[in-house]
């Protein structure tokens, strides 16, 4: 009930039917003043000769004799032959001498000569209105001339045009059947303009009824689209065709699509967040169980044991706590990368340089693993412009990657080549490769290909997806190509210096 209340088309109705209501009376009433203001302009000047002639035609005016008797008579006769006229001889100030009606009738004893004087001076100037004797408020069009007895001036003879008798008579005429028809096809025809103004303003609000359903719907549903089958708002190919409720309606499926995107994404994001710390749970578990297992060796049989026991129990605690502390490091590193809050401080340097510093670094790890390590071009002198420090976190993770998984008398090389106007830095080694099924996840957090070798005990598995993330910040895109058996290529675009 409160929602049809608050009904836009019902609010919209109400206030165009009161507004037509209005717009009826004013038309109604401006309609009979103006005609009404018309009637009498044209009466007035029709008749604005009347008391003069009669002031000048009759010989008891013009002679200036007052007879009240006989000027009754003849303003009697002048009423039975003219019935719309009211006749009145006033004295020089307008205090009314004889009439033609009855004593009982007449309200006022004096007439206002201000409009008596400015009709008589500008007679063109109409409608003009005096004092009605026969009522204390009320003014009417009419009459008037001066009456002299040679220049001696006697009285005005004062005419009411549409007297009482007239007055009652054309009001009986108002009420003439036809002038009823009349009005009665003129209210129809306005009836009929609302109803269907109605009607348009019902198609107007359709689609708006229609979005507030959706609406409702999808909110009653907790804003889970697979639930509701809300309507798609498609809009026309023209943009000029589609009104604004339909371009609402539009963003509003665009809007709830976006949302439900967006609990899909959070949903997937927070089932490989449940997944990440379930392994990450594991892999601290593991060096924290290993430690304590040789420290509590070491604390219940610390005499039994020979010094090089004790010491080769110390070592392996200690290489599980640098586990533990890599673990640790590359968790937070993870996670200030994906908090975006990173700052990047681009600059321009000689890629060359950089990449000499990042091979030397490890020249010795390779030759232990007899794995050759080599740069390729030997000197590049290339100047390109990024951040430095990000970069070298990068390849350092790409050249750990591909040593952990290139056996003895392998090769990792790492080349630069010009592509268009980018540098292209890639890391190539010889070693296991990865299987195709695995190239789609290789950069998601917590993975490791099936067929690593060596030193599995040290990956914590957020190496490359941290590299990822790195070269997003970077604006630059890091891609993979790998043979299984063969050896894997991760390059790197750069943006040359200008």
């Amino acid at each position: 009930m409160t929602l049809i209340k608050n009904s836009l088309y019902l609010r919209l109705a109400i206030t165009v039917t009161l507004t037509f209501v209005l717009l009826g009376y004013v038309f109604y009433w401006w309609s009979n003043s103006l005609a009404q203001h018309s009637q009498f302009q044209a009466e007035q000047r029709l008749h604005i000769e009347l008391a003069e002639h009669l002031a000048q035609d009759n010989p008891l005016l013009q002679d200036g004799v007052y007879d009240k008797p006989a000027l009754e008579n003849l303003f009697h006769t002048l009423m039975l032959l003219g019935p719309a006229f009211e006749f009145y001889f006033l004295d020089p100030k307008g205090n009314i001498l004889t009439y033609s009606a009855k004593p009982e009738k007449i309200k006022r004893k004096r007439v206002d000569l201000i409009p008596i004087n400015q009709i008589i001076a500008t007679p063109e100037q109409v409608p003009v209105f005096g004092d009605d004797p026969r009522h204390n408020t009320r003014t009417k069009i009419f009459s008037a001339a001066p009456v002299y007895q040679g220049e001696t001036l006697q009285g005005y003879l004062y005419v009411i045009i549409g007297g009482e008798i007239y007055d009652s008579i054309y009001s009986a005429a108002k009420a003439d059947q036809q002038l009823l028809r009349n009005i009665a096809w003129l209210g129809g025809s306005f009836v009929l303009l609302l109803l269907l103004l109605l009607a348009l303003f019902r198609n107007f609000t359709s689609p708006i009824r229609l979005l507030v359903k959706d609406i409702n719907a999808i909110r009653a549903a907790n804003f889970d689209q697979s639930k509701v089958d809300i309507n798609h708002w498609k809009k026309k190919t023209n943009i000029s065709e589609s009104n604004e409720v339909v371009q609402l309606g539009d963003n509003f499926y665009a809007m709830i699509e976006q949302i439900n995107k967006q609990f899909q994404q959070l949903k997937h994001n927070d089932k490989i967040r449940r997944e990440l710390l379930a392994h990450l749970s594991h892999d601290l578990r593991t060096p924290l169980s290993a430690m304590k297992g040789y420290v509590e060796t070491l604390s219940i049989k610390n005499d039994e044991l020979t010094a090089n026991e004790r010491q080769q129990y110390i070592n392996t605690a200690l290489r599980n706590v640098e586990q533990l502390k890599l673990l640790i490091d590359q968790i937070f590193e993870l996670a200030h990368l994906e908090d975006g809050q990173v700052s990047v401080n681009n600059e321009t340097f000689n890629i060359g340089e950089l990449l000499h510093d990042i091979v030397a670094k490890f020249t010795i790890t390779a030759q232990q693993k007899s794995v050759k390590l080599q740069l390729s071009p030997q000197y590049c002198e290339r100047m390109v412009f990024s951040d430095i420090a990000k970069l070298e976190r990068i390849l350092t993770n790409l050249i750990e990657n591909a040593l952990r998984h290139t056996a003895q008398n392998g090769e990792i090389t790492v080349q630069i080549t010009k592509v268009n106007e980018k540098l292209k830095v890639s890391v190539v080694d010889t070693g296991s490769g990865i299987h195709q099924k695995d190239l789609a996840y290789i950069f998601d957090a917590r993975y490791r290909a099936s067929n690593a070798i060596g030193e599995k005990n040290k990956h914590a598995g957020l190496g490359l997806a941290i590299s990822k993330r790195l070269s997003q910040i970077l604006n630059s895109e890091l891609s993979v190509y790998s043979e299984l058996g063969k050896g894997s290529e991760f390059s790197l675009t750069l943006s040359a210096a200008q």
